[in-house]
């Protein structure tokens, strides 16, 4: 670890700082005892942030801080199952079809491609609209967006196995009578973890933006909280004309800090890999 901060970049440990301050706020101050901050009118309205309330409560009766610190664990947790699914699956398909070959492979990649090529965006617009009425969970609301987070981390690592089977390893191994399961096991799936943990974290920020972005033009389940729900939310109340800086600048300022600092994070882990691979 001693050595793994001193080699790092400054870009790696802000970033690694930053995410680990979100990850705190919304799985450590998240399970705080407090008051379920979703429902209207359980509180006064409109008050100013104070000890009690510390970014005050909005026009609805709700408190500010402890909404924000909701939306941060849902948001977080929408990123993590998405960036886990896609990549788990992502990981498995390339795997498959570039190892095995043949038919597999054009079947695979057949499927992979079509998700590729269809407009997410329209069927993401589509999903979350019949979302709307229903009671939408993370859970839900993260699979909608596993939908299109698998397909190109699959045709990636495909590549990568296509590149990597052909190697004397590789052929050794199988001379050795390593069957396919224990040599994509043991021999390539070792070179996809640290490409894996990449597409992991850039799967999590994607995957934030995404809900974010449909939800502050109106198209997240409604009852859903997260960060873009935040915005969405003081945006349909007039918190910016009211001059309600206390509700509007939270999430605005957190969802730009979560960004950031996953960016960071990212960029940082692969110049950092880069550096140790002595490129």
């Amino acid at each position: 670890m001693k050595r793994f901060w001193k080699n790092a970049s400054f870009r790696l440990k802000a970033g690694l700082i930053m995410t680990i301050f979100f990850l705190i706020l919304g799985f450590v101050v998240y399970f705080i005892p407090h008051t379920n901050p979703f429902p209207n009118n359980v509180m006064q309205k409109n008050l100013p942030p104070s000890s009690e309330h510390f970014f005050g409560t909005t026009s609805q009766g709700q408190d500010i801080f402890w909404l924000l610190i909701e939306a941060i664990h849902n948001s977080l947790s929408i990123g993590f199952i998405v960036a886990f699914l896609g990549t788990v699956v992502g990981v498995f398909v390339g795997l498959v079809a570039g190892f095995v070959g043949g038919g597999v492979d054009r079947v695979l990649m057949v499927i992979t491609d079509t998700f590729v090529v269809i407009p997410s965006l329209p069927v993401l617009i589509l999903m979350t609209s019949l979302m709307r009425g229903s009671g939408s969970t993370v859970i839900l609301m993260a699979l909608v967006l596993a939908l299109f987070a698998w397909a190109w981390p699959s045709r990636q690592i495909r590549s990568m196995a296509l590149t990597i089977k052909e190697r004397d390893f590789i052929h050794t191994a199988w001379f050795s009578g390593e069957g396919t399961v224990q040599v994509v096991v043991t021999e390539i799936l070792p070179y996809a973890l640290t490409w894996s943990l990449s597409n992991f974290m850039n799967a999590t920020l994607s995957a934030i933006a995404s809900e974010s972005s449909l939800a502050v033009l109106g198209l997240s389940p409604a009852n859903l909280v997260s960060l873009g729900n935040m915005i969405q939310w003081a945006r349909q109340y007039n918190a910016i004309m009211a001059g309600r800086w206390n509700w509007i600048l939270p999430p605005i300022i957190a969802t730009i800090l979560l960004f950031v600092g996953l960016f960071m994070l990212i960029t940082g882990y692969n110049d950092y890999m880069s550096m140790k691979r002595g490129r």
